[in-house]
């Protein structure tokens, strides 16, 4: 009987692939420290034997294998350096997509990607060298020891001096350093905002009052960064200096010792040159201590907001949705909060209906059109499309089958063309064909450049009326088979109300399913079916036919008895 196994975080995974990356470059760093011998071990040979016995062939025997290790040292740390690079980015690819799918999904702020960047950073810069470097120290002392312990002694309260300064920097500036991240990362996100509503806040004059709220955290967060980066500073000066000082010192002692006869000057010169080597790691990686936290804060961040996501398991495709639509007892709300603005929806429609979808602002509506597409996941209930649960598809397979007109309509840096066909390969027929279901063909014939003309940033340079034209037509590229449309004509006029209507009759006629949000009567009138939300509840449900008089009605101040289903067909919720 097969073993199940539980899948593996994704954040997880790709951190225990830069283990093992990381891994193989301590194994080449192995090499490299040995080798990093080579200068103290040449100068011992030098100042002992050569010119003791002043014999040039092993001067030359000894400065050509000398030559041989360096050149092979320069090899292994362009290696080493080359792994890291091929790590980073391997840890980047597994977790890139899926932030920025993560990001892109929530609606939150990058953040998560520049956590990721600052991550993979630092695990392919120099500082994490100095970190696989550092465990060296106590091998590069003991050396020093076995040349004479009185030098042992110097680098090793040199060492110990370093490792204290070490953490006493590591609890001066951890604290302070979160709160600095925390703070500028607070910044970026309230600009975000304020740049995606940049047109009230000109419109009104809030400008003023958002930049004192965005530099009152700004200057904070900067303010917090740069007195941990002062107190980082002064600790790195310092061991910078003591390490000159303990370069000095071994070099008095030695010569101490050479005077008292008790060693030679290539011990001392060579003393002196492995502790170096020994304590560089150490206060490189003080140097680059705030990397260090940085970098482990984005960890901590990253960690929490994958938490136990697990990398999409291969799902066996399915067929092409024709269109059927049901609700199971549905409630539902926004991710991540607990308000539910949906309650017990439960409904049917068949493939190729064309379901109008009307009620008081805040009832709902928008929120059972994300449930339908998936976007949202019910928090009870089941929605079923061709009676497959659709969190069940796999999104980049039925993201072809959909299209989808949300109210707050996004275009993207690109052609025209590339807008309507989704970034994906443009298929000029279906392009055109969109765009003309949508009414846009001629609207877009007159841009400068036609379906090439480039779209700025969410569509700056568009009318909000051409905006919402190019976003029909992408909803409608390829005629899918689910067609979901929130206030299609809120920027539109007479001419284009009249277009989308001849969309719905076109797209019906097809055998397409549609669902459409909207307030006016004149576009829902064009529906087989009817619905209306109130409080989150349907409040009727039923042919348009018998519900559309009803509802005009009502809306002209005339009181309507609300039939019940056996009289008019009509269901109740």
């Amino acid at each position: 009987m097969p073993v199940s196994r539980t899948p593996v975080p994704l954040f997880r995974q790709a951190m225990d692939t830069a283990r093992k990356g990381l891994a193989q470059v301590a194994f080449f760093s192995l090499f490299i420290n040995a080798l990093m011998l080579t200068s103290s071990i040449y100068m011992l040979q030098v100042y002992d034997r050569v010119l003791a016995s002043r014999s040039e062939p092993t001067l030359l025997y000894l400065t050509l294998f000398a030559a041989a290790c360096l050149a092979t040292l320069g090899l292994l740390d362009t290696v080493r350096s080359r792994l890291l690079v091929r790590m980073g980015a391997h840890f980047d690819a597994q977790l890139s997509g899926p932030a920025f799918e993560r990001v892109l999904g929530s609606g939150r702020s990058p953040q998560m990607l520049r956590d990721l960047d600052s991550l993979r950073t630092f695990l392919t810069g120099p500082h994490v060298l100095s970190l696989l470097d550092a465990p060296w120290m106590p091998i590069y002392i003991a050396l020093v020891y076995l040349l004479h312990p009185l030098l042992g002694h110097v680098a090793l309260a040199g060492a110990i001096t370093l490792l204290l300064l070490g953490l006493w920097n590591e609890r001066r500036t951890r604290a302070i350093l979160a709160e600095a991240g925390s703070e500028l990362a607070a910044g970026h996100q309230f600009a975000e905002l304020s740049g995606r509503n940049a047109e009230a806040v000109r419109a009104m004059g809030m400008l003023p009052g958002l930049a004192t709220l965005w530099r009152r955290r700004h200057d904070l967060g900067l303010g917090l960064q740069g007195l941990a980066s002062d107190r980082a500073a002064s600790v790195a000066s310092s061991a910078k200096a003591l390490r000159f000082m303990l370069q000095v010192g071994i070099l008095g002692v030695g010569a101490w010792l050479v005077i008292r006869e008790q060693t030679t000057a290539g011990v001392m010169i060579a003393a002196s040159i492995v502790m170096g080597r020994g304590l560089a790691p150490v206060e490189a990686a003080i140097g680059g201590w705030r990397g260090f936290l940085a970098a482990r804060q984005a960890r901590v961040r990253l960690a929490e907001e994958f938490g136990d996501q697990s990398a999409a398991p291969q799902s066996m495709p399915l067929p092409a949705p024709r269109g059927a639509l049901a609700f199971e007892g549905v409630s539902g709300g926004p991710p991540g909060s607990r308000a539910v603005t949906v309650r017990e929806l439960a409904f049917r429609i068949e493939a190729g209906s064309c379901l109008g979808i009307t009620g008081p602002s805040a009832a709902g509506k928008s929120t059972l059109l994300r449930l339908a597409l998936g976007i949202w996941r019910p928090l009870t209930g089941v929605v079923r499309l061709d009676d497959v649960n659709v969190a069940d598809w796999d999104r980049h397979d039925l993201g072809p089958h959909i299209g989808y007109l949300p109210q707050d309509i996004e275009l993207f840096p690109g052609s025209v063309a590339d807008n309507i066909a989704r970034f994906g390969e443009v298929d000029a027929r279906e392009v055109v064909d969109a765009a003309a279901l949508a009414g846009a063909h001629r609207m877009i014939l007159e841009l400068p450049n036609g379906y090439d003309t480039e779209i700025g940033a969410g569509g700056v340079n568009l009318s909000g009326g051409q905006r919402q034209r190019i976003g029909l037509a992408r909803a409608f590229y390829r005629r899918p088979p689910l067609v979901v449309l929130d206030e299609p004509t809120s920027n539109l006029d007479a001419e284009g109300e009249n277009a989308v209507r001849r969309a719905m009759d076109a797209l019906r006629a097809a055998g397409r399913t549609v669902l459409v949000v909207a307030h006016r009567p004149a576009l829902l009138g064009g529906t087989d079916k009817m619905m209306v939300i109130q409080n989150g509840r349907i409040a009727a449900f039923g042919d348009t036919g018998e519900l559309m008089p009803q509802i005009t009605r009502r809306v002209a101040g005339r009181p309507a008895a609300t039939p019940s289903p056996a009289e008019g067909g009509l269901c109740r919720a």
